[in-house]
């Protein structure tokens, strides 16, 4: 495993969201299929895993396959899909010994039930207090996590435990599929893409947004670590001016 700088702890993501584009785009210029790229994207995967966990990063979200996915080629979801359940099968053991919590969000109804139990026998394998932890978004779209958070807390008001004026943003945070993480510091899209396409729409209100021209098999242990880097030079301010944030971290 390759070795990465601590970083001084203040200037880490407690949680980073990426955004894996740029998988067939890979796999074309080399005239390859476009299942080879994702087959090729899980060294990237890896690689941002192990950066991550050296530098001390809590969570790690990755974007594998949105609501909006179903719509390409039946050949290449059903490719997707067998990837993903020998991944899930294949890595599980490993992830666990790597004291690696696994947890997969976004709405499994659609999935093979066989798919389904090994999400479940994979998060279960590596449940544990104080982990890194993983999250694999699968069938997630960030409005269908805002509307399936109001529909919870619809069904509190209907029931009469609780009252529409007590619904305020933190309520509804909770109820989102990350509610019990913390929100996303830093959000990445590789293949040069410029936007977040319904990823984690609520969650990042306030990340830094970090584009890069790679395509995702190709951002590699260097890529992430001038990633972090980027994040540790920006001076995050949440609405406050430049000055109230300098003078706050002099206190």
């Amino acid at each position: 495993m390759e070795k990465t700088k601590q970083a001084d702890p203040s200037s880490v993501p407690r949680h980073v969201a990426i955004i894996m584009d740029g998988n067939n785009r890979w796999a074309k210029k080399r005239f390859m299929p476009g299942v080879a790229g994702h087959k090729a994207g899980v060294d990237a995967v890896r690689a941002v895993i192990e950066v991550c966990v050296e530098a001390k990063v809590e969570v790690l979200t990755l974007f594998a396959f949105s609501s909006e996915n179903w719509r390409r080629p039946a050949a290449e979801v059903s490719a997707l899909m067998d990837l993903f359940f020998r991944a899930l099968r294949r890595e599980a053991k490993r992830l666990n010994e790597n004291e690696i919590s696994l947890q997969i969000i976004g709405d499994r109804s659609r999935f093979h039930p066989d798919l389904q139990k090994a999400m479940r026998e994979a998060e279960e394998m590596t449940v544990g207090e104080g982990r890194f932890v993983l999250q694999i978004a699968a069938n997630y779209g960030g409005q269908w996590d805002i509307a399936q958070a109001a529909q919870q807390l619809a069904r509190q008001v209907q029931s009469g435990d609780l009252q529409p004026e007590d619904i305020t943003p933190e309520l509804l945070q909770t109820c989102l599929v990350t509610g019990d993480l913390p929100l996303p510091d830093l959000c990445i899209r590789t293949g040069g893409e410029h936007r977040i396409s319904n990823f984690l729409l609520w969650q990042l209100a306030y990340s830094e947004l970090y584009f890069s021209d790679l395509f995702w098999p190709d951002f590699k242990h260097e890529a992430m670590r001038h990633a972090l880097a980027d994040f540790a030079s920006r001076q995050r301010r949440f609405g406050k001016t430049s000055e109230q944030v300098e003078a706050g971290a002099r206190i």
